[in-house]
């Protein structure tokens, strides 16, 4: 179907500038049609995947029903899982960023009930929560659900699987009939059925069909990476294939220009495409791409439509995209007037494995499970390339201008082996080039936190530098942010920092001879403690 922006959906100016500041330019299938109705008040049956952007389906005009005037729970959600529960919470609470008077709380197993109770003393508007949880409170008679207006079963046929009927229908039985209920399931089995007729009225079915779509001709493969590392992956998989024109597609804006200034620092010639960007903008950096003045372009998908480069040799979806139809779009930018391309996707999570499985399902194809290229592979591929380059050149080229400059290094008396293995050298050494280069796994214990590494910095009190000027820094430099940063110990000649293992390579390669407070610095890992 014709994609949707947000703003024809009739949304509200608070959660329109929530929605560009997340950077989705573009409604989803489920988003487009489930918005209006249930926005309308109907009872809402979503037929969807994972990863559709369901959440917004249902969030986005709960949000909007909610009246700040009435004290009490408003909208319900129920959640199979405490993850989930927690994903769904996060999305709604940045949804609501410019919304007053809506508290949005989740509930699950595992988390202290004391905290869950005093919270929901306060005026909670919105409740996220497991079955199990949610009963807990009701029997404690610390959840009040006589102002419910809406009630969301999130991935029923999952709640259902688990075991959750009974707490689903003590729960629904006990919210007036009045309410609206909205029920999202990736399959239409019995047990959903008999759930829907008993607790929804007259509800309208929302199925996204998805066209049946083969790929042929592109190899497809899958990393399973943690967000934090998926910027050392793209450095390392263009570094080892070295394609002539790589396309890396992000789900927002945002993403798009993050990455663009990370890719920069490191030293690739890469470029970004995305709504914001004017036309004249645009074009110019397109005809870049088109003339190899740069050789890597990130894009959304919105921005992508319309490129049509033959020489585009690599796709690497940076996010997994939130519709299925968009990979196959996204992937058939390679591969094209006969060439044979590579699709690269990167996975973090367990729901982003289930969206892949449901990809590779509507696109009729399998996607291979691919490990993480260590530094050593990378440089032995690279060097295996440009073996195969001088073979191609011996057996194609007219050398003979350059036989007589080797021949002027043997009159020095350097041997032909020599010159050629320095002449390799000068070509493959990653040394100064790749200094990005990092094994994710390759810092031992520095005497840091769990999933942290302890970096020695040759400054301290006597330069003025304080912890603040310390976060700054690699923040600003890097990108990362500062609340991820953790211990920092301040000494008169030196200061240690910790940050996220999976960080260390990039705050090593980008604050190399950095400098804090105007003094030029090193950086290092720590020795462990002893």
């Amino acid at each position: 179907m014709e994609k949707v922006k947000f703003k024809d959906l009739v949304i509200s100016d608070n959660i329109l500038k929530a929605v560009d500041d997340m950077g989705f330019e573009e409604a989803t299938a489920i988003q487009t049609k489930s918005i209006p109705l249930v926005k309308s008040g109907r009872d809402v049956i979503g037929h969807s995947q994972t990863g559709t952007g369901k959440t917004a389906a249902f969030g986005i005009p709960a949000l909007e029903m909610v009246d700040t005037e009435t004290r009490g729970v408003q909208v319900l959600v129920l959640c199979p899982t405490r993850e989930l529960a927690i994903q769904v919470c996060e999305e709604m609470r940045k949804f609501a960023k410019y919304m007053h008077g809506i508290m949005i709380f989740p509930i699950y197993g595992g988390q202290p009930i004391d905290r869950q109770i005093k919270a929901l003393k306060k005026d909670v508007k919105v409740i996220i929560g497991t079955p199990g949880r949610i009963m807990d409170h009701m029997r404690r008679r610390t959840l009040k659900l006589d102002k419910v207006k809406m009630v969301v079963l999130d991935e029923a046929d999952e709640m259902l699987s688990m075991g959750f009927r009974e707490d689903i229908e003590t729960i629904l039985e006990d919210i007036r009939d009045e309410r609206q209920t909205i029920l999202f399931s990736a399959t239409m089995s019995k047990e959903i059925l008999k759930l829907t007729r008993t607790y929804q009225k007259d509800p309208e079915v929302v199925k996204v069909v998805h066209k049946q779509l083969t790929v042929p001709g592109i190899n497809q493969y899958y990393y399973e990476v943690s967000k934090g590392n998926k910027l050392e992956l793209l450095s390392r998989l263009i570094d080892m294939h070295n394609p002539r024109l790589s396309l890396v597609f992000c789900n927002t804006k945002k993403q798009v220009d993050q990455l663009v200034g990370q890719l920069q620092l490191r030293g690739y010639f890469a470029e970004g495409l995305h709504g914001d960007i004017k036309q004249s903008g645009r074009t110019r950096i397109m005809d870049m791409f088109k003339k190899n003045m740069i050789d890597i372009l990130v894009a959304t998908d919105v921005a992508a439509r319309g490129i049509d480069v033959e020489d585009i040799e690599a796709v690497f979806n940076y996010d997994v995209p939130q519709d299925e139809e968009y990979y196959v779009h996204r992937i058939g930018r390679t591969g094209r007037a006969g060439k044979t391309g590579n699709a690269y996707t990167f996975v973090s999570g367990r729901k982003q494995i289930y969206a892949l499985k449901d990809i590779q399902r509507y696109t009729n194809t399998k996607i291979h499970i691919q490990p993480i290229p260590t530094v050593r592979e990378v440089e032995e591929n690279k060097i295996s390339k440009v073996l195969d380059d001088v073979k191609s050149t011996i057996n194609n080229e007219n050398l003979d201008k350059y036989i007589g400059l080797v021949d002027q290094l043997i009159e020095d008396d350097y041997t032909s082996i020599d010159t050629a293995a320095a002449l390799l050298k000068i070509v493959t050494d990653t040394s100064k080039e790749d200094k990005h280069q990092y094994d994710i796994e390759s810092f031992g214990d520095s005497g840091a936190e769990s999933g942290m590494v302890r970096l020695f910095i040759n400054a301290g009190k006597k330069d003025n530098i304080r912890a603040r000027d310390v976060v700054g820094a690699i923040a600003n430099e890097t990108g990362i942010h500062g609340k991820v940063i953790g211990k920092i110990d301040l000494y008169d000649n030196y200061t240690f920092v910790e940050v996220p293992k999976e960080n260390t390579g990039e705050v090593l390669s980008v604050m190399k001879n950095s400098q804090i407070k105007g003094r030029k610095i090193n950086i290092e890992p720590a020795k462990g403690k002893k």
